[in-house]
């Protein structure tokens, strides 16, 4: 595989970004039918990567060679873990991207929208691809300042008041993240994270160190909304529009806050058993207490919002487990089958919560409320958000055959064998929670007494086609259980972190 091709998932969406206004102005429809397009071909290109995945791919922006034996060029890095994000990232990305047609026309400044989609979508393959600190740092701030104008682009008072605390929050998490940059140079003189792994391994449990992963876990657990950061994403993820609602969602507090933190842990630092307690004991309490705070709410959006960050608990504390095992020497089985179901779940989410929040958007569009005490029959007028939103319910739910089961119970039977067993028994409860908040959510939007006033209708067929799309992957996504799929997709994302020492040689050619 040519190297080169790495560089097209940040530089196609770039260059899409600042075309769309100039386009914009000529054919009212470039943006809308340009993003899709340019999506549909980032989903084709990681598919073609995956089927040929010929290891870790390195390329050197410029041709910039080690001068001796320092790295100084900016470095891209695909290997297993980014292009599974990548794959995550672009198809969400597109299935969006294609829904927002339709919606997007209730809005005024589309050409806008999609400016800020595309550059925020840019910037996470960017972070994911970004092998130095100092590039992940701008790709992640180009991907959370779009973020931030999405979430404000309604411009209603809700809306803009959610952006200012997301702004706020998110500077917060930005400082933090420099910071600890910053002590990381301080220390060893180089920003390529392959080198910096060079540099630290053998340093074990330094203080220095574990007060750099803590500041780090700080930062980044605050763009991923663990307990106890969250304060930001409730009012983030309801204000903004449906299509960005599933995207914040689904994918940008992955690869802005979990995949960064694991890729650091896992790649950058030496294992420590500490660090891996902090993180597990954030997961597990982000999976428990975010999903008691789902469950009382009643407006939809806001009871996904708490939903993502239980569910991103689980992705936690799933990976968490396998750390620690890891750091206290443990067998590698033990840990591959934690981090697996971590990631299993990763993309899980992605699917089911995306498909959600389309799922509220596609209600508020046809109802125009997001308050569940003011729906009911919506079964009657929209069939096709009823079983797409039902097999999404179902899925987050953790009910066979759909893919939420399969990764939970991946991440229980491994905090069994690994003698987590408070953590198994959490997981057990904040999925019935989480099956009793969705049994309401169905209750009360499709079957509850119908307003005699406004019957509702369904939704236009692009926004169908993407929820429809969703809710078959909840299905298909079940079949990674299986060696023969899991070993294409799932086993060389595990086998990076499993294997974290490699990750500086494979990079480094050494």
């Amino acid at each position: 595989m040519e190297s080169w091709l790495i560089i097209l998932f940040v530089i196609i969406p770039l260059f899409t970004a600042f075309l769309i206004p100039l386009g914009g102005k000529l054919l009212p429809w470039f943006g809308r039918t340009a993003v899709s397009g340019i999506m549909l071909f980032l989903v084709a290109l990681a598919v073609h990567i995956i089927l040929r995945m010929p290891g870790t791919v390195v390329y050197m922006a410029g041709g910039w060679e080690p001068v001796e034996g320092i790295p100084v060029a900016i470095y891209l890095v695909l290997d297993g873990l980014s292009l599974f994000l990548l794959l995550i990232i672009n198809l969400l990305g597109f299935l969006s991207a294609f829904y927002a047609i339709s919606y997007m026309r209730r809005y005024t400044g589309e050409k806008y929208f999609y400016t800020l989609m595309c550059l925020m979508i840019a910037g996470m393959n960017g972070v994911v691809l970004a092998g130095d600190l100092f590039n992940l740092y701008v790709f992640l701030e180009i991907s959370v300042i779009s973020s931030y104008a999405l979430v404000a682009f309604g411009v209603e008072k809700t809306e803009l008041e959610a952006s200012y605390k997301y702004q706020v929050l998110g500077g917060l998490a930005s400082l933090l993240v420099l910071f600890g940059i910053i002590m990381i140079y301080w220390q060893t003189k180089t920003l390529n994270i392959a080198d910096i792994s060079m540099i630290m391994q053998g340093s074990g449990q330094d203080p220095f160190n574990i007060f750099i992963q803590l500041i780090l876990i700080a930062g980044f657990g605050i763009k991923a909304a663990l307990i106890p950061f969250h304060a930001w994403l409730p009012d983030a993820h309801s204000s903004a529009p449906s299509p960005i609602s599933a995207m914040l969602s689904g994918v940008l507090i992955k690869a802005v806050g979990v995949y960064v933190i694991i890729r650091l842990l896992f790649n950058m630092f030496p294992p420590d058993n500490s660090v891996a307690v902090v993180f597990t004991t954030i997961g597990a309490l982000s999976m428990i207490i975010g999903v008691i705070l789902a469950i009382g709410q009643w407006d939809l959006k806001r009871l996904l919002a708490y939903h993502s960050i239980s569910q991103m608990g689980y992705v936690v504390t799933g990976i968490g487990m396998g750390m620690i095992l890891l750091a206290r020497g443990g067998e590698n089985p033990a840990a591959a089958l934690a981090i697996g179901g971590g990631l299993f779940h990763m993309i899980n989410h992605a699917v089911f919560k995306g498909l959600l929040f389309l799922n509220a958007g596609a209600i508020e569009y046809a109802a125009g409320t997001r308050d569940m005490t003011k729906m009911g029959g919506l079964a009657r007028y929209m069939p096709v958000t009823l079983s797409s939103s039902f097999s999404a319910s179902m899925a987050i739910s953790g009910i066979p055959p759909f893919n939420g089961f399969f990764s939970k119970l991946i991440i229980i039977i491994a905090a069994v064998q690994g003698g987590f067993y408070l953590l198994a028994v959490l997981a057990v409860i904040a999925g019935i929670i989480t099956l009793a908040s969705f049994m309401k959510f169905q209750r009360y939007a499709f079957y509850n007494k119908p307003e005699p006033d406004s019957p509702a209708r369904e939704v236009p067929v692009v926004m169908r086609a993407s929820m429809i799309s969703l809710a078959v992957l909840c299905l298909l996504l079940s079949l990674l259980v299986f060696p023969g799929i899991r070993q294409v997709l799932l086993d060389p994302a595990v086998n990076v972190l499993v294997e974290s020492t490699e990750y500086a040689r494979l990079v480094l050619n050494l």
